[in-house]
């Protein structure tokens, strides 16, 4: 069982980069481990290292200044190749909320089958938070699961952010698609013997 989602309130990591795809989040050369864990120390790799392995200094992971659980990135986040090696540096890194105003589908599902999820807002309140974080890197962001909102609390301005039903109930609880259904086997089981004495009664 994953750790539970409910409201997370913390300072805020910018990207305000656009169209960041899936090799810049994780480059291609780092695809061949099938373990989760070690990703995020490659997470925006050829932008946080130069090409003899130094920290680029400019670089926002890079930047002392900013920190927290919270990615705050660009418009069309996540573009390319389907590689869920991208959900699994973002979350290995730590953070577990990345807010932007679009996210590519596929990959918007990788973050949430990886406990990351994904928040759309506005580009008006995107903005808003890169300014507010520009201004104070110690601001915080409250993002309330349960209610399905997102708080920028230095201008207390906030908005409604849309998540599948049955994502919001696994993040919630802990759980995997697996851990689901082991949740509701008793139900499955029901369901299926159910069914099992109908189609033998009618034949």
């Amino acid at each position: 069982m994953k750790q539970k989602f409910n409201i997370i309130t913390s300072t805020c990591v910018p990207l305000p980069l656009e169209n960041v795809d899936t090799d810049q989040i994780i480059p291609a050369r780092f695809l061949k481990a099938t373990d989760k864990k070690g990703f995020g120390e490659n997470l925006f790799r050829d932008w946080r290292y130069d090409k003899q392995g130094n920290p680029v200094k400019d670089f926002v992971l890079n930047n002392p200044i900013y920190g927290g659980v919270i990615l705050v990135a660009g418009k069309n986040f996540g573009s390319g190749s389907s590689r869920e090696h991208a959900a699994w540096a973002i979350a290995d890194y730590g953070f577990r909320v990345v807010i932007s105003s679009f996210f590519a589908d596929i990959h918007k599902n990788n973050e949430l089958n990886n406990f990351v999820l994904p928040v759309v807002v506005s580009e008006a309140f995107l903005q808003e938070l890169f300014d507010s974080i520009a201004e104070n890197p110690k601001m915080e962001v409250e993002v309330d699961l349960p209610n399905q909102t997102v708080t920028n609390k230095a201008t207390g301005k906030s908005e409604h952010f849309e998540i599948n039903a049955y994502k919001k109930h696994c993040l919630m609880n802990g759980l995997d698609d697996i851990d689901f259904l082991l949740e509701n086997k008793d139900k499955i089981e029901a369901w299926e013997k159910k069914h099992e004495r109908y189609y033998a009664a009618r034949n």
